[in-house]
């Protein structure tokens, strides 16, 4: 039986050059949809994310998305709020207060600002961090058959996803890791020598049905990275994050700091892109 046409939008973030980013699909005027139906959309879709715009129902929200992949619905995710921000945006959406854009999620209120003209969303808290125990750091770089000694520092970086950080020597121990399973989303982090048009090469990775899945660009995990990074004084902000170089892919993350507001507390770390549009049209639902 036919449904309803809605606004269906496909966009690809984290990258100025089509193709080469993170996509995600954007179902727009998703009101009167069920859980299930969003769900088999996702899954039909079998992107990383598929999300849905809502009407907003919390105040100062200029609209609302549920974030589903194709087995389950996650409270937050970073290429898709800057995907459907852009989706949002090109549909005519209009923020309550101009320059500020206020996605409602699971989450809660995720603020979108430009800065140095990309859309950047502020990188939640986070919501475990230290130093990993040496049993699970000795797991992971078994799995991912890295010499011991190329290893600088292991850190949980957990910000929703459960993500667990590796900082690694170099781009090309990066670059070169071929991961077997491990029950952990971990990410691989490396600097760039001064002065590289990137600061750093990431690579992220999560299991999946017995195997480990890379994910091309990935906001949530360089959100914690970041933290991480220019919490321990490791890097400065602002800086560019290059990531999915091993599956052909140009993300570019960029990675803003405001000054500390007060006392020693950090000021906000932002996570931003480029986004571009590839697919626009109508979906029956």
């Amino acid at each position: 039986m036919a449904g309803m046409l809605r606004r269906f939008a496909q966009v690809d973030v984290f990258a100025a050059e089509p193709y080469r980013g993170n996509p995600v699909a954007v179902v727009l005027d998703a009101d009167g949809l069920d859980t299930a139906t969003m769900a088999r959309v996702a899954r039909w879709t079998n992107l990383s994310e598929t999300t849905f715009l809502l009407p907003p129902s919390e105040p100062g929200a200029d609209y609302r998305v549920r974030i589903f992949t194709p087995v389950l619905e996650l409270p937050f995710a970073g290429h898709p709020t800057l995907g459907t921000c852009h989706a949002w945006l090109a549909a005519g959406g209009t923020p309550q207060v101009q320059g500020t854009i206020v996605q409602q999620c699971a989450a809660g209120l995720i603020t979108i600002r430009d800065v140095a003209g990309r859309r950047a969303f502020a990188a939640p808290p986070l919501l475990r961090s230290g130093a990993v125990d040496p049993a699970t750091k000795a797991a992971v770089i078994d799995a991912f058959g890295l010499d011991p000694g190329a290893v600088v520092a292991a850190e949980w970086v957990d910000n929703g996803p459960g993500w667990l950080a590796l900082l690694l020597d170099r781009p090309e121990t990066v670059l070169a890791a071929k991961p077997h399973f491990v029950d952990l989303d971990v990410g691989l982090v490396a600097p760039y020598p001064a002065g590289s048009a990137a600061a750093i090469e990431v690579r992220a990775f999560f299991p999946k049905d017995g195997v480990m899945l890379e994910d091309p660009v990935t906001g949530s995990l360089n959100a914690s990275l970041g933290q991480w990074l220019l919490g321990s004084g490791r890097l400065a902000a602002p800086y560019v994050a290059a990531q999915g170089t091993a599956l052909d892919r140009a993300g570019r993350v960029h990675i803003a700091q405001d000054a500390a507001a007060h006392g020693d507390a950090p000021g906000q770390v932002w996570v931003g892109g480029d986004t571009v549009t590839c697919i626009n049209g109508t979906i029956d639902l």
